[in-house]
């Protein structure tokens, strides 16, 4: 009985083994979010980590051309409405004095009807004046809006024609010069090696309080810990549970198989 359980003991003793490779910790698809052609494609910088520079350059000749001249559009609508309100103020102050000059002579018994009347006529006239030209800055105020939209948009576009990468690691490039993308086209992929982590896949056996387990890496214990475990089994390994641990990036490279046991 005594050599059995020493035979069955190591059953319970050791955890079960894993092995893991060293990935970056993130790693992503760029997609193109418009249609155009690929101006340039940074074919050197593939992979290299690139501290900040443009890898991929599409079309935006056209849409430079409509910024600028959207850009004066807005210049010459604020110029424009800063004339009218000019225009508002002096009408608004004509408008007080037609209509105090109509009051007073409106009162008087010795004012004909004819002199009633012109000043009433002018009153009326310098007070259509004024809110034609409220409605005119109102109507320029909306085109202004629709025009710093116009501009917003234009930028929006320029910006997603250009892909600059900034500390990271350009893995692929997808497209070359001269190839034609259109909206969700793979252009590249990028990936953050500023740290790394460990993907295993666990038994649900294996879950039970995996986050307060000891992490060994090459049968050393090390201080890590499960960062991140999911609740629904892997798509691929269905009667498994991926987890992740977070290490910091190897010195020298990537994709190295490490041995890994939770105890």
């Amino acid at each position: 009985m005594k050599i059995l359980l020493w035979f069955l003991l190591p059953l319970f003793v050791f955890a079960k083994v894993h092995y893991a490779k060293v990935e970056p910790y993130e790693s992503v698809v760029l997609k193109s979010a418009v249609s155009a052609l690929v101006l340039e494609a940074d074919l050197d910088a593939e992979g290299t980590l690139v501290q900040e520079r443009r890898v991929i350059h599409l079309d935006d000749v056209m849409d430079n051309i409509n910024l600028k001249d959207s850009q004066e559009s807005v210049q010459l609508l604020e110029q424009m409405i800063s004339i009218n309100q000019d225009i508002a103020g002096s009408l608004s102050s004509t408008v007080k004095r037609q209509e105090g000059y109509y009051q007073r002579i409106s009162k008087l018994s010795t004012a004909s009807k004819t002199q009633k009347d012109n000043a009433y006529n002018s009153y009326t006239s310098a007070k259509t004046q004024y809110l034609s030209t409220r409605e005119k800055i109102v109507s320029l105020e909306k085109q202004l809006i629709d025009m710093k939209y116009k501009v917003a948009l234009l930028s929006d576009t320029i910006g997603k024609k250009s892909i600059v990468l900034k500390k990271k690691y350009l893995y692929k490039l997808m497209v070359r010069e001269g190839d034609f993308v259109n909206p969700g086209t793979p252009l590249a992929e990028v990936q953050d090696i500023s740290k790394a982590k460990l993907v295993l896949f666990l038994e649900p056996e294996e879950l039970k309080d995996v986050k307060s387990r000891t992490v060994y890496i090459d049968g050393k214990k090390t201080a890590y810990r499960i960062n991140k475990v999911w609740n629904v089994a892997d798509e691929k390994f269905i009667s498994s549970y991926r987890a992740e641990i977070y290490i910091p990036a190897p010195k020298k490279r990537f994709s190295k198989l490490l041995k890994v046991e939770l105890k």
